[in-house]
């Protein structure tokens, strides 16, 4: 025990990053913050080493078994001697190598599934930051504050513009976990409503869309990939979108 306070995201998602840890899935900087919060959160660092313990049990009740006669033969039967009778060649040949070009064109275009599976994650992510606690890490509405507090915690470094004169004041900022990695979130606040900004390299489409009743925008700049959520009217929100776009 170190005697800081614990981390503040919260334990469940650190039951992931444990989960994720086990299974040698974390990046450096996710790997920071889960080791600073298990330091200081006896819960957490017993679950890993139940979880850890459970594992190495899995693993020493696994029992290894020989392939049968029939599947080691199979294996070694060289390609060509598998392929359909000789009639049928050129044929399947050609059918296989215009199911390579289709997963390929598959593999170039974006997964309707995976796009509605990020928006999902995203108002997720939102709604649970609005519950008490779990806002913010750093708050504060001075970016000189809040850029640098991100520094060490992830790697790369996310831009902190400030629109107080604009009406968007900077509440201040947090570390999240998006599709297992780690990422950052600016905080800001128009009136009565809060726009979490998700922010992580990468460059996504330019779009525009809704879910739950929660709006979704999200752009590129600088190589950093911008993911805004916010119950806030369209047309602010789109004013906000582009007061970011035009500080840059």
């Amino acid at each position: 025990m170190t005697g800081t306070a614990p981390n503040p995201i919260a334990c469940a998602e650190m039951e992931l990053l444990i989960q994720a840890d086990l299974d040698g899935e974390l990046d450096a900087a996710a790997t920071a913050v889960l080791s600073a919060h298990l330091q200081d959160c006896p819960g957490c660092a017993a679950l890993q080493a139940e979880l850890a313990g459970l594992g190495r049990d899995l693993r020493g009740a696994l029992r290894h078994e020989a392939a049968p006669t029939r599947l080691r033969a199979l294996l070694a039967t060289p390609p060509a001697a598998v392929i359909a009778p000789r009639r049928w060649r050129l044929p399947a040949l050609s059918f296989a190598a215009g199911a390579a070009i289709a997963a390929s064109l598959v593999l170039l275009l974006p997964h309707p599934d995976a796009d509605a599976g990020l928006a999902a994650e995203l108002v997720s992510d939102h709604i649970r930051a609005l519950q008490p606690g779990h806002l913010l890490d750093v708050p504060s509405s001075d970016h000189h504050t809040v850029k640098p507090w991100f520094e060490g915690r992830i790697d790369f470094a996310p831009p902190v513009p400030d629109f107080a004169a604009d009406g968007f004041a900077l509440e201040g900022g947090r570390l999240d976990i998006v599709g297992g990695r780690t990422v950052a979130v600016l905080i800001y606040r128009h009136d009565k409503h809060l726009l979490n900004v998700f922010v992580w390299p990468g460059t996504p489409a330019a779009s525009s869309s809704s879910r739950q009743g929660f709006g979704l925008r999200q752009w590129t700049q600088g190589g950093l990939g911008f993911h805004a959520v916010s119950d806030l009217d369209a047309g602010e929100f789109d004013r906000f979108v582009q007061l970011w776009q035009g500080a840059a």
